[in-house]
């Protein structure tokens, strides 16, 4: 059965989208997870990936069209099917469609948008339903992390709704009505596919419930939705008395949900961060069970170990369970796509730093100055990037793009996993200010606080472990990129020089490669480059 796929929003304030290239054309065979096109949003330009497998049947955008959010983008169906009535009324060359014709000319396309869809009864007039949104390219789930609008209260069109947790950041998300808050479908804390119930909007006293338990999205499925059909209906009777408090999690002291996830004010869990309390250990005096400031401030290790001692015996197997993250869902996704559609290798060097630490003492004895040997290497290898464009480039099934700019991505950890913002046109950039940017970006990224913009684009990336005292390490590649370096610690050794065995001080670094991209020989041309202005880094200033 044909389906049929709409301009995605790929941002929280993208409203309208422009094919900038098709990656497939009509007739071609789409598999799941292959790259559509891309699309120029208001912040980016994204890759847009196939959630449907079959045949490129339809293209409704044509490259360099502009279409509102939802417009017609493409129709894919089994080889040779009939779409006519798909097409009914609409043309490749028309994609924008004023609502009330979409809706006379569209009734098949209706169906299969992410539209109410209930057999019972009609939406009052005036009433928005407002679903998760799709926050990240990547984004296929979202967690409420904070309501800033409660129910029963008023929304303008740009009020703030909610704090949404993607896969890659904590973003706020606009509301794009305005109206009276009727309903909230997802608690702070659940989490949901894209498309599922997060709220209603509508005129103040409109009674939303039936709207709100016939919800029904083509294509997706709410964890909210099922939680309305109780989970003790499936357990048996024993463990049911055996579990009694997990019948109403909103209602015990206990603040923890049935599956498993803490309910906790996003500043409670901030100081619990900072503090290293294990939240599952901490009783919520909030409402509803909830974890909030007092909480926190109140708790102490000796009330944890008296706990610990109530709930489990000396010697008894015990193991904490926590939720995985949007965050860290994606990082095993990405990172294990990358890993076993890229054909990885390893270049291994050791480079002389006695240079190296020289200059920066030097260029660090300058008012104001501080930079770190994390910041030399980055402009290092942006300008040997220059002049090695084939380890600065990506794999396409059909091409290779040799990109002419440098935008080294820097991996940053975090509690949730890693991230990756980007310094952009980093060869043109001054020590100083790559030193101030990572330093900026490591700040935010650590806070939530990076933009999407701030953590996509990336040519080539580096991961820095050296100053944990790792000495050697491999790492994978950060798709889309080519080549990813890894920079272990400097270690003082003996080394052998001009025939003498002396003291002196090096730094290991190995480079993964993508095989498809990059040879052996580019690969090590390229070290060779970065050899020559890690040793000698004067010549980064020349």
């Amino acid at each position: 059965m044909a389906e049929v796929i709409n301009m995605p929003r790929l941002s929280d304030t993208m409203e309208e989208g422009t094919v900038a290239a098709w990656l497939k054309k009509v007739g071609d065979k789409v598999e799941e997870g292959d790259i559509l096109a891309e699309i120029e949003t208001d912040k980016a330009t994204m890759e847009f990936e196939s959630f449907n497998e079959g045949t490129l049947l339809h293209i409704g955008i044509q490259e360099g069209e502009t279409a509102k959010v939802d417009t017609l983008l493409a129709i894919i169906g089994d080889e040779g099917e009939d779409i006519s009535g798909l097409l009914n009324g609409k043309t490749p060359e028309t994609p924008e469609l004023e609502a009330s014709e979409e809706t006379k000319a569209l009734p098949e396309i209706k169906a299969e948008t992410k539209e109410v869809a209930s057999e019972t009864q009609d939406i009052p007039e005036g009433v928005i339903v407002v679903t998760m949104p799709r926050l990240s390219d990547t984004m296929e789930e979202g967690t409420v992390a904070t309501w800033l609008k409660k129910v029963g209260e008023e929304v303008e069109e740009g009020d703030i709704l909610a704090e949404i947790e993607t896969d890659k950041a904590t973003m706020e998300f606009e509301s794009f009505q305005s109206g009276t808050l009727l309903h909230i479908g997802l608690e702070e804390g659940e989490s949901a596919k894209v498309d599922a119930l997060l709220a209603i909007i509508g005129p103040a006293g409109t009674d939303v419930s039936s709207v709100a338990k016939n919800f029904k999205v083509v294509g997706a499925t709410s964890e909210a939705k099922q939680e309305e059909t109780p989970k003790k209906e499936s357990k048996p009777a024993e463990a049911l008395k055996s579990e009694p408090q997990k019948e109403t999690p909103r209602t015990t002291t206990n603040s923890s949900s049935p599956n498993g996830r803490v309910f906790v004010s996003p500043l409670a869990k901030k100081m619990a961060e900072e503090k290293g309390i294990n939240l599952s250990q901490v009783n919520g005096t909030g409402e509803n069970g909830r974890i909030i400031k007092r909480d926190i401030e109140n708790f102490t290790p000796a009330a944890q170990g008296a706990m610990v001692g109530k709930f489990v015996p000396t010697g008894q197997e015990d193991f904490d369970e926590v939720p995985n993250s949007n965050m860290r869902k994606a990082i095993a996704k990405n990172l294990a796509k990358s890993k076993f559609s890229a054909p990885h290798y390893y270049l291994n060097v050791e480079f002389d730093m006695e240079n190296a630490i020289a200059f920066r003492a030097q260029y660090n004895s300058l008012p104001d100055t501080k930079i770190s040997y994390n910041d030399m290497i980055v402009k290092a290898c942006a300008l040997a990037l220059k002049q090695h464009p084939q380890v600065n480039s990506q794999w396409f099934d059909d091409r290779m793009q040799l990109n002419n700019h440098v935008h080294i991505g820097v991996a940053v950890a975090v509690p949730d996993g890693l991230v990756v913002p980007v310094v952009r046109f980093a060869n043109e950039q001054s020590l100083p200010q790559i030193g101030a940017a990572v330093k900026d970006y490591a700040g935010r990224a650590r806070n939530k606080k990076l933009t999407l913009d701030e953590m996509e684009g990336s040519t080539f990336t580096i991961s820095n472990l050296g100053m944990f005292g790792i000495e050697s390490f491999t790492s994978i590649i950060n798709q889309p990129n080519s080549a990813i370096l890894s920079v272990g610690a400097i270690v003082s050794k003996p080394v052998v020089k001009n025939g003498q065995v002396v003291a002196g001080n090096t730094m290991k670094l190995t480079m993964a490669c993508d095989h498809r991209t990059v040879d052996g020989a580019t690969g090590a041309q390229f070290l060779q480059t970065l050899k020559g202005y890690i040793e000698n880094p004067i010549t980064m200033l020349v």
